[in-house]
């Protein structure tokens, strides 16, 4: 069973970024990184054309709930805060990605414009596809080098790559796309019918705005109708704009909506474990690639992160 160890509240710093943009629907213009040490929190922040880094302090255990177990911020000191000089867009910044790169301390940022330029620059402390929302189409990166692109036939408004199918062993090589109203599976090591082998249709009328995928082969959609996990209906929040399967348990799973709503519960038994509410629009929606660390920005310019642990004490203030 997951159990929240802590839920903080950051403020961006005014000075740092005070009004920003109000960016699309799908919320994801955040990233997060958790140091080696658990000390502290980067979140990535994209307004506008460029992108910001803030420093949030995670030390120290410490949680309130409210009524019917809704958890309550603690307020959380930002360490440090700085403009990232690396992503020179041209337009408004519409989603924000992180990956480990080679070698400790190394990080890879790739971020997507209004117009479909990617970016993806190394940080000190590639990209593999990127979705253009005003092409029906998606490019696929080695690294700097383009390998390949796929044509859909909806605009294509999030990816994953399925960790895990069966019968594939090549890891990366299926990629599931939200388009419109279907998911299709793409086989990247084949060309019959353009690299796709399977197409599910959602209700009729119904957009998916995200999917995700786990290790162990489950893939998870989400949009208007709520609907989550091949198209079984999961009735947590008024609309799916964000998920993310547990890196600790990936029987449960991580559901953000437009009613200012993270939510974590089994997917398979629509039963929630917890839920913690922002204080406006939600802008953008993370979690960490190898914990649950799940992070919400707000159009108010709050941080909320949740820092989620198996079968841990939690001290109720």
């Amino acid at each position: 069973m997951l159990a929240p160890r802590s839920l903080r509240k950051a403020a961006v710093p005014p000075s740092l970024l005070s009004d920003p943009s109000p960016g699309s629907l799908q919320p994801t213009r955040l990233a997060v990184h958790v140091n080696a040490a658990g000390s502290s929190c980067s979140a990535y922040l994209a307004s506008d054309c460029r992108v910001y880094k803030i420093e949030i302090a995670m030390e120290g255990e410490m949680l309130s709930k409210g009524k019917e177990s809704l958890l309550i911020p603690i307020n959380a000191e930002v360490i440090s805060s700085s403009v990232v000089d690396r992503c020179p867009h041209r337009s408004e910044i519409q989603s924000v990605v992180l990956a480990e790169g080679e070698g400790d301390g190394c990080l890879i940022l790739g971020t997507v414009d209004s117009y479909g330029h990617l970016i993806v620059s190394r940080l000190d402390t590639v990209a593999d596809a990127v979705a253009r929302e005003l092409c029906k189409c998606i490019d696929i990166y080695d690294q700097d080098i383009h390998v390949r692109s796929l044509r859909t036939l909806w605009y294509p408004s999030s990816f994953s790559f399925a960790q895990c199918m069966p019968q594939v062993n090549e890891s990366g090589s299926m990629l599931a796309i939200a388009e419109g109203s279907q998911l299709s599976i793409w086989d990247l090591r084949t060309s019959n019918n353009g690299g796709c082998v399977h197409r599910i249709s959602g209700p009729i009328g119904g957009i998916i705005y995200s999917v995700c995928s786990s290790p162990s082969g489950p893939i998870a959609v989400g949009g208007t109708d709520r609907t989550v996990v091949s198209l079984v209906k999961m009735g947590w929040v008024l609309q799916i704009t964000g998920l993310s399967f547990s890196s600790v348990d990936e029987s449960f799973i991580y559901v953000q909506g437009v009613d200012y709503e993270i939510t974590c519960g089994l997917w398979k038994g629509n039963e929630r474990a917890f839920s913690f509410r922002g204080d406006s629009n939600w802008l953008g929606f993370s979690k960490c690639a190898n914990t649950d660390v799940v992070a919400g920005w707000c159009e108010s310019g709050s941080v909320f992160v949740a820092d989620v642990r198996q079968d841990c004490l939690s001290v109720i203030g």
